[in-house]
């Protein structure tokens, strides 16, 4: 008997975020990205999945590892790479986002993979183009391909997920990330909590996460896992705590508070 999950779910031409995706949906993904794992300790790391399709980068915003993965595995895949430099592109001379999809569009590309410092910019080139955009972080709004990554990770070393337990520590505010990855573990049947300073925690991003007020709390939530965000100062037009050390003293992972983890 085949190990391959068997996809009977309806096609999707794009991935936009975590939100409009069904469970059945999600545990498709992660179940397919474990022979795409295999494939990385193999001599020859390339499989024809993606031979003769064209696969763009268009990253607005600085990147290195998502932009790189992005690279790596569609090339892995067999697939053509483009990476089209902003900086170095008429963009820069005030060309629209739509004008340079209309470009890409001419061209016949497959996939976009876009960053976009503005929220909704992917769904917007998605309603645009035939082609299928992955959306690589729009904003505060939403990053599906890290929440999809860290789920499986999470996976690996919780084989039985039910009923497990994360924190989220940090700069919940300004993080795609915490939107994305708090969503695609509550589709899950996790339980989700949250701690950071009262500034950098909405109130009214998701009722389902529980509220933490520092780490004495979150040792008494007994999580399976921890997930540290960094602060995203470039996002922040007003200062959101009194210093980057008190924010550390109080909400930092410190070594005292490791080992006792």
């Amino acid at each position: 008997m085949s190990n391959e999950p068997e996809n009977k779910l309806k096609p999707r031409k794009d991935l936009l975020d975590i939100a409009s995706l069904s469970v059945e949906e999600i545990e498709y993904l992660l179940k397919t990205a474990g022979p795409f794992k295999e494939l990385f300790k193999r001599s020859v790391k390339k499989v024809p999945a993606l031979r003769g399709k064209t696969v763009l980068t268009l990253f607005y915003e600085p990147s290195t590892r998502t932009s790189s993965s992005f690279e790596v595995a569609a090339s892995r895949m067999s697939a053509d790479v483009t990476d089209l430099p902003v900086s170095r592109s008429s963009i820069v001379k005030g060309e629209s986002v739509l004008d340079t999809v209309d470009t890409l569009q001419a061209m016949r590309t497959d996939y976009i993979v876009i960053r976009h410092q503005a929220a909704g910019i992917p769904n917007l080139v998605a309603n645009h183009t035939r082609a299928s955009v992955l959306n690589a972080g729009d904003g505060f709004h939403a990053h599906p391909t890290q929440a999809l990554l860290d789920a499986f990770t999470f996976r690996e070393v919780f084989p039985e997920p039910a009923g497990r337990k994360i924190v989220i520590v940090g700069d919940i505010l300004h993080s795609r990330v915490a939107r994305s990855t708090s969503t695609i573990f509550h589709k899950l049947g996790h339980e989700v909590a949250v701690l950071g300073p009262g500034t950098l925690v909405p109130g009214a991003r998701h009722d389902f996460m529980t509220r933490l007020s520092n780490w004495d709390d979150l040792f008494d939530w007994k999580p399976d896992a921890v997930y540290l965000l960094r602060v995203q100062m470039e996002r922040q037009d007003q200062q959101f705590f009194p210093s980057v050390g008190e924010y550390h003293k109080i909400y930092g992972l410190t070594l005292e508070r490791f080992h006792r983890m």
